[in-house]
């Protein structure tokens, strides 16, 4: 019989890191003293906030669970009915770092391409903050609540691997030019899922996220003014396992 995950009780609730109206996200402290992140779904006064906040925390409990044992991502600790605990991984968001090793984002490109190897797709990569930088300058990945687990092959799966890879690419150029525009040749081209995304669903998305849930920073994008960090030495051969 399998054992039970302990109940939330188990965590002592010592920081809330977020709270919106789709559920409250904490920095816990475990029985044994290891820190730890515990996101709560509770919906708020908008309708279907409830249902929405369960759905993504189901999602990104099944990629966190397709994940188990993969460094530089956060390792699911325990769940419950509307709860789940994580893993704290020690970093900084990438929008807010002041250096990065040269060869930062080859490294980025290794771990992303181990997520899709476990049939995880990110979906939300072209938040900056989603990409941390740990102590040891290597690049770690959270916030898996839009993640989606895939069986291998598809048309949806390639898409999603497509939207993924394009969102670091984008990254790359953009600090490797500091935040200088590039020309159309530079760019990767969007799926008819990215544009659709952009032309109906980000609207609504902003009005959500900035009106309603008060978030005035949006994705907590470095600006185009910087500042930008300092390149320096690189981290070297060797990438996620």
């Amino acid at each position: 019989m399998p054992i039970p995950p302990p109940a939330p009780a188990t965590f002592r609730a010592v920081e809330v890191l977020k709270q919106d109206a789709l559920g409250r996200v904490e920095r816990v402290v475990g029985a044994d003293g290891a820190v730890a992140v515990r996101r709560v779904a509770c919906g708020g006064r908008i309708p279907g906030s409830a249902f929405v906040a369960r759905l993504l925390l189901a999602r990104e409990r099944a990629a966190l669970q397709r994940l188990a044992g993969l460094a530089q991502v956060p390792q699911l600790l325990a769940h419950g009915r509307g709860w789940l605990v994580r893993s704290w991984l020690d970093g900084v968001p990438l929008h807010r770092v002041g250096e990065l090793p040269s060869d930062f984002f080859q490294h980025l490109d290794a771990l992303l391409a181990a997520v899709h190897a476990r049939g995880v797709a990110h979906n939300d990569l072209h938040k900056e903050p989603n990409v941390l930088v740990q102590p040891d300058g290597r690049p770690a990945l959270v916030d898996f609540q839009l993640a989606s687990v895939h069986q291998a092959g598809g048309r949806r799966w390639q898409g999603r691997v497509r939207e993924d890879v394009r969102h670091v690419q984008k990254h790359a150029l953009r600090y490797q030019h500091r935040g200088q525009r590039l020309p159309a040749a530079a760019r990767s081209a969007r799926s008819w899922t990215s544009r659709l995304w952009a032309a109906l669903a980000k609207p609504v998305y902003n009005t959500i996220t900035r009106r309603l849930l008060r978030r005035p920073d949006g994705e907590g994008r470095r600006p185009p003014a910087g500042p930008w960090p300092e390149w320096r030495a690189p981290l070297g051969p060797g990438g996620a396992p």
